[in-house]
């Protein structure tokens, strides 16, 4: 593997390998994460995203590995589990288009280095059409039904596509517990509130065990995990569920029906109003009435809250981590959301804990 000071002439090379060394590269916007994407264009033909995903990631989690032996391998291990490989990225696109949804094509892969060129499905990105005027209604409606798709799908316990293989895990009570607990280490260091008591610690486990338990017995349907308008490209040229373009889910996990729904509904970067939250979960349970819609309706409330817990301390260690500071910009609707899922009455304790140890003036 080679350095990083020398990737730009391995990703020159990958291109040359695969016919593409006169492609023009332009670069597209990044997120929070360590990949990169280029635009290539090439005159008369179609264009094509490069994906550089540099092998810098702490290891994936091992399928047979102990939460002791996860806690030792690091954070990836212990809550993303797929660390965003290219391989998963390939494994999952793959299983994707065998379901009829619009993953894109892998053009060329090389996941040892990763690096892979994909299709490009254009820059009509949820988010930025809604900006500009588009209505939401049809595009949520629209990914809704992506979700009901899915979740009346089982994926395997290996997803394989083009020469890629990756297991499928579970975001089982390690990965939830993680990436909830990190609130308590990053919310103090970035607000300035003193660290968590022994004793404040203590309650939040209490409070939120029994709720990642049921999310793990419910863990049976294929999740994205970060599906959210950022992620979603609009491809009105098609018809029925592939007219939502899927990007970003190499770190898809088996989890609970209700997590993508607070992905989806409980966006950072944009504000999802009440009554488009009642309409698009409406349609879900709609479309699948053979569930539970009371039981469904709480877990989502209960998952939602943790997972917005989970997201103010992805934001907190962009900003006092990382010295981000755009990411503080989000934390107010963040906690809008969360206090919209704690107004449930069977989440009344876990509303206490946060009004008793992050009063208002800390929640920015």
């Amino acid at each position: 593997m080679r350095l990083s000071s020398d990737r730009e002439g391995l990703k020159a090379e990958f291109l040359s390998r695969h016919g593409l060394a006169d492609a023009e590269r332009i670069p597209l916007a990044g997120d929070a994460s360590t990949r990169r994407y280029e635009r290539l264009s090439r005159p008369g033909k179609a264009s094509l995203i490069f994906m550089d995903q540099p092998p810098v990631e702490t290891a994936p989690c091992p399928p047979d590995a102990t939460p002791d032996q996860r806690r030792l391998a690091g954070y990836n291990a212990m809550a993303r589990l797929a660390a965003g490989r290219v391989d998963a990225f390939v494994a999952t696109a793959g299983w994707l288009r065998g379901q009829g949804l619009s993953a894109p094509e892998i053009v060329a892969h090389e996941a040892g280095e990763g690096l892979a060129v994909l299709e490009d499905l254009g820059d009509d990105l949820y988010a930025r059409l809604i900006e500009t005027g588009t209505d939401e209604a049809p595009l949520y409606e629209a990914a809704v039904e992506v979700l009901a798709q899915l979740h009346e799908a089982t994926p395997p316990p290996v997803l394989e596509a083009q020469g890629a293989a990756w297991p499928f895990l579970t975001y089982d009570d390690l990965a939830l517990r993680t990436g909830g607990d990190m609130f308590l280490e990053w919310w103090p260091k970035f607000s300035g509130l003193a660290p968590f008591s022994t004793d404040a610690e203590a309650e939040w486990e209490a409070l939120w065990a029994p709720i990642r338990a049921r999310a793990e017995a419910a863990a049976s349907v294929f999740c994205h995990r970060d599906y959210h308008a950022e992620n979603l490209i609009w491809l009105p040229d098609r018809t029925g569920v592939a007219r939502v373009g899927l990007l970003d889910f190499q770190d898809a996990v088996l989890a609970h029906p209700a997590w993508d729904f607070s992905m989806l509904l409980h966006d950072g970067r944009r504000d999802v109003s009440p009554e488009r939250e009642t309409a698009a979960l409406a349609r879900y349970l709609e479309i699948r009435s053979d569930i539970d819609a009371q039981a469904f309706r709480a877990d989502y409330h209960a998952l939602g809250a943790l997972n917005s817990a989970r997201i103010l301390f992805i934001f907190a260690r962009q900003v006092a981590g990382f010295g981000k500071p755009r990411y503080e910009a989000f934390m107010p609707r963040t906690w809008r959301y969360l206090e919209r899922c704690l107004a449930d009455p069977a989440l009344a304790p876990i509303k206490a804990w946060f009004d008793t140890h992050v009063p208002r003036e800390a929640r920015r």
